[in-house]
């Protein structure tokens, strides 16, 4: 089974949906919300099961052009942010330049990791500050978040410094994180007062021409 959207965006089922989500409303919201410059780098969307998804333990992921989405959603709203996030690593090529090169994004996100870093040393969660200042995705890193303080637990202990606990994995994951905020909250209250230099980027791509004239 497959459908065409109204921007042209491919998507195919190669496994069938669970939960009796409607994929086609979702991505019909998605298209009136996002604007259409900013959905061009998807073509095609495939929903099914991928190995990726258990070796890297993700529900979707976005590569050259394809956005592979689990059918394994907990709810229409998972679905949503999990279209919505890989629609903003999507960007991160073809915006790169105006998203990263003058470093605002990532001083303010490494800023905000060597905080946490002390706070969980002085929780009992131990690991070397350097470790904290790779904006890069580390493995061991995820799985020191992941694993050893868990999301829960360290959903407190981020309270004003990022929007949700995934953020802090890498710089990317800090902008697609505030990318799905952005959307999902029209007054931009929360992203503008945790993360105000994220704020401001997401709010320049909103613009094609200012996009255009920074490069």
């Amino acid at each position: 089974m497959d459908f065409y959207t109204s921007t042209g965006i491919h998507v195919y089922f190669k496994d069938p949906i669970e939960n009796g989500i409607d994929l086609e409303q979702i991505i019909s919201k998605i298209e009136s919300t996002l604007p259409e410059h900013l959905l061009g780098e998807v073509e095609m969307i495939i929903v099914g099961h991928f190995d990726e998804f258990e070796e890297r333990h993700l529900d979707a992921f976005y590569d050259g052009g394809t956005l592979y989405i689990s059918q394994e959603q907990d709810d229409e709203k998972d679905m949503y942010d999990n279209i919505v996030h890989e629609i903003a690593h999507s960007l991160e090529q073809p915006y790169g330049p105006t998203l990263y090169q003058d470093g605002k994004i990532e001083r303010e996100f490494l800023e905000k990791r060597r905080h946490l870093h002390k706070i969980l040393w002085q929780m009992g969660y131990k690991l070397p500050e350097a470790a904290f200042l790779n904006p890069e995705y580390d493995e061991e890193f995820d799985m020191f978040l992941y694993e050893k303080i868990g999301y829960d637990k360290l959903g407190h202990f981020i309270q004003g410094l990022f929007i949700t606990p995934y953020a802090v994995t890498s710089l990317r994951e800090y902008f697609a994180t505030g990318f799905v905020e952005y959307y999902l909250d029209p007054n931009h209250s929360f992203l503008k007062t945790t993360s105000p230099k994220l704020f401001n980027k997401l709010f320049q791509l909103q613009d094609p021409e200012v996009l255009d004239n920074s490069y």
